[in-house]
């Protein structure tokens, strides 16, 4: 994927060697072109924030944002069905917990599941063209299931299945409209709308602000940093560094840490995934330092962190309830039923001081995910490694 930096200051890495490629009109041109799809897509996911959802109020994985189907009647065929899955990997503890969601889904549909059979590219994207190409020639699919792993290496080969098979993607997107429906919850520029928001409300005026990434590259993360850097921009807010930690927790600390030995306070550190929060709150502690504003997800260990610490906190939410959502697309599909698309948009609920206790679980492990929608499926709790 091709950075975009319009709401940056300056100019990332990835932008510096597309630019060498091109010539300078070329290079304004392209940076308009980007500001200008950002800026719409930010002022949808803005609009989707509070928008009211179709569906039923329990079951947000049942729900969308638009009423828009697509009729899916030439994929209709008798069950039971072949389900193919290729994912992009569980290398992080949400997509854990949601492929244990997805597998509990499966055990809900027996009757209309001949077989779920499954392929971890282990966030390899050579690995996961190879595993999709391999379902679709082994014959053995009669529906391909997505996460990809990053957007621009995934297209092609998206749409060479595409055209053996119905094929529905979720999670992670892909730059060609021929999934029969792509699923997802409102956005990551919704995510990052939510925390950096919450952030410039909260950091007292001229306060310092440390902005810490996962990883290059993949979508969900982008648009959370672009979405939150023109939040901070145009408060007027220059963080003091945006880093890379792989989200992990060693590495998070190592940073929080230089950057406190460095600047002698920190008054917000937003995150663009949840799963470096718990390590940012510990760097402070170890620092002896008051928490500052920490943002973070819905994974356990920040929510039992933030209701035991009272520091002032944010959980804007990537609900792993969509991998079931994923699976009931995929069987309405070949059920031949209409089903929400081309983007089957889902609810992203956000958790605030006020709700907190809706989704705090002390009866979860630190490493699960609140807003699963797994509650009263089978193995709930100790599937997901609860305590009943």
């Amino acid at each position: 994927m091709k950075r975009k930096t319009a709401w940056r200051l300056g100019v990332s890495g990835a932008a510096l060697m597309v630019a060498t490629t091109l010539t300078a009109t070329a290079w304004a041109q392209t940076a308009t072109s980007d500001s200008t799809a950002m800026a719409k897509e930010f002022a949808y996911e803005k609009a989707l924030m509070s928008a009211k959802p179709i569906g039923p109020a329990d079951k947000p994985w049942l729900q969308s944002l638009s009423s828009a189907t697509v009729d899916t009647a030439k994929y209709k065929k008798a069950p039971p069905y072949r389900v193919c899955f290729s994912n992009a990997s569980v290398s992080n503890p949400w997509r854990v917990v949601g492929w244990k969601v997805m597998q509990a889904e499966a055990e809900l549909h027996k009757s209309e599941i001949a077989s779920l059979s499954y392929a971890d590219a282990q966030d390899k994207d050579d690995k996961q063209i190879s595993d999709i190409r391999a379902f679709v020639t082994g014959g053995k699919c009669d529906v391909l299931i997505v996460s990809p792993h990053t957007s621009d290496a995934l297209t092609p080969v998206v749409e060479e299945a595409c055209k053996v098979l119905p094929v529905i993607t979720f999670d992670r997107s892909v730059n060609t409209t021929c999934p029969v429906t792509a699923v997802r919850t409102i956005g990551g520029y919704a995510y990052g709308i939510a925390g950096a928001t919450y952030v410039v409300d909260h950091m007292p005026k001229g306060g310092k602000l440390l902005e810490l990434r996962t990883a290059p590259g993949i979508d969900v993360f982008e648009t959370r940093d672009d979405a939150a850097a023109k939040i901070f921009t145009d408060a007027g807010i220059k963080p003091i560094g945006v880093e890379y930690t792989g989200a992990d927790n060693a590495k998070t600390k190592a940073v929080v840490s230089d950057y406190l030995s460095r600047f002698g306070k920190i008054d917000a550190v937003w995150v663009d995934f949840g799963a470096m929060s718990v390590a940012v709150a510990e760097a402070f502690e170890d620092a002896g330092q008051d928490y500052p504003i920490i943002t973070g997800e819905d994974q356990e260990d920040y929510l039992q962190k933030w209701k035991q610490e009272g520091f002032k906190g944010i959980a804007p939410t990537y609900p792993a309830y969509q991998w079931r959502t994923a699976l009931i697309a995929a069987l309405d599909v070949l059920q031949g039923k209409p089903v929400y698309g081309p983007n089957w948009i889902l609810p992203q609920p956000i958790i605030t001081s006020a709700n907190l206790d809706q989704y705090v679980n002390a009866k979860m492990p630190p490493l699960h995910y609140a807003a699963c929608g797994c509650e009263g499926m089978p193995g709930y709790p100790e599937r997901w490694g609860g305590k009943p």
